[in-house]
């Protein structure tokens, strides 16, 4: 990556940046800090993944992708450095190569660049950044990263850096040991919020906004009191109080970011395919929740916010996944299940081994459905109207449903056009 990079002039260190890891809430966390910043004035590049639709979703500039012809453009110049250097780049070292490019190019005053997996050996762990930002760490990609709480933490601790300030939240007691360990290693602070850093939540509801969470956060620069949470979930409250801090940082580094502008960008955060209701009749609801923390958080979000009398669950997953506690989540949540797979993800389940599966530790209702198509076929005709379709399991699965939905959506728009 760095002989890559080195060929193509080493665009990553051209502009400032914040580096996010961790298992839960990187998009969450991102996108509000993005927000908060843009709001400020700032130029703001985004490195995320995975993509729902569009591969260019994943390279972003205050919340625009990049361009068809820039993004040839800059794959040209990265197969010509690839060349010449003799190497063959993975797909996601291709596409975070670009990504640095881009941002070098159009001179944004911040990046906020999401590690893809784990973090060490990351091909985004080339920066230098002004900030290291660390989202809950739980079990997942165990197969590659370990199978316990302690060998991901120092997968994702493979980010700290010396000198460079790390900001994360509370954490099992064996990651947070992992994490200070390491930034005292290599020379640097770690700041924990609810910690380090004061912060508190609470649940609220009101007219204006229904159910939501309220956060504040206080610092010897911020203080930043009953902000709403832009994201349903008690989840987000965490991940907004990371965002706040990451925000604080920069103000404590010389960004200009006003408290009053700090929290309209807040208000303004908006992040697709989590909790994103995408069809009204039926209603279905999208999240890409991939592991069972995160979709345990899921099932409680749409108890709480979401008002339905019979949940049916469109559910796919990856063979990397701890498939049994996916089941056992979803179980809790769905009153019917439709297993299936997303065309696009080689590494999914088949949908009758998730059925066996999940008919040997629950007695819910399930069915399988050989494409994202047919499953939402299927949940349709078994939905009323108050009832809530629930696609969930894997953002390949989202994705795919996104596609199937615009294009279904078009089509009617199409019919209903009336030509000439």
């Amino acid at each position: 990556m760095r002989a890559l990079l080195a060929a193509l002039g080493d665009p990553q260190d051209q502009f400032r940046a914040i580096h996010v890891a961790g298992s839960n809430g990187k998009g969450s966390t991102i996108a509000m800090i993005s927000a908060m910043l843009r709001k400020c004035g700032y130029g703001v590049g985004e490195f995320t993944s995975p993509h729902l639709v569009d591969i260019r979703e994943r390279i972003c500039i205050n919340g625009q992708r990049i361009t068809k012809n820039d993004f040839t453009e800059s794959m040209k110049a990265l197969a010509k450095a690839a060349t010449e250097i003799g190497e063959r780049p993975t797909f996601f070292e291709a596409i975070t190569a670009i990504s640095f490019m881009h941002f070098a190019a159009q001179a944004v005053d911040v990046a906020i660049v999401e590690v893809g997996l784990g973090g060490r050996l990351d091909s985004t762990n080339v920066i230098m950044p002004v900030l290291s930002v660390i989202t809950e760490i739980q079990l997942d990609h165990t197969k590659i990263l370990g199978n316990t709480l302690e060998k991901i933490a120092v997968e994702k601790a493979g980010i700290i850096k010396p000198g460079v300030p790390v900001i994360t939240r509370e954490q099992h007691e064996d990651v947070d040991r992992v994490l200070r360990e390491k930034a005292e290693s290599v020379g640097t602070t770690i700041r924990v919020v609810n910690k380090e850093i004061e912060f508190s939540n609470r649940f609220r509801s009101t007219v204006e906004l229904g159910p939501h969470n309220r956060v504040c956060l206080y610092t010897e620069t911020s203080r930043l009191e009953h902000l709403p949470v832009p994201l349903p979930g008690e989840h987000q409250a965490f991940n907004c109080g990371l965002a706040l801090a990451a925000v604080d940082h920069l103000k404590s580094i010389g960004f200009e970011c006003p408290e009053s502008v700090v929290t309209e960008g807040l208000e303004e955060t908006e992040i697709p395919g989590r909790m994103q209701l995408v069809w009204d009749r039926p209603r279905i609801l999208v999240d890409g929740a991939h592991n069972p923390d995160a979709l345990t958080a899921l099932m409680r979000c749409v108890g709480a916010h979401v008002p339905y009398d019979s949940m049916v669950c469109v559910f796919g997953c990856g063979q990397d996944k701890d498939v049994d506690a996916l089941l056992d989540r979803v179980s809790l949540g769905a009153d019917k299940v439709i297993f299936t797979q997303a065309a696009g993800n080689t590494r999914a389940v088949e949908p009758e081994e998730l059925r066996r599966r999940f008919m040997e530790r629950s007695g819910k209702m399930c069915q399988t459905a050989g494409s994202v198509k047919e499953a939402l076929e299927l949940a349709a005709r078994a939905v009323s109207r108050e009832d809530l379709i629930c696609v969930t399991g894997s953002f390949y699965l989202v994705g795919e449903t996104t596609r199937h939905l615009e294009v279904l959506r078009k089509s009617r728009e199409d019919t209903a056009t009336p030509v000439g």
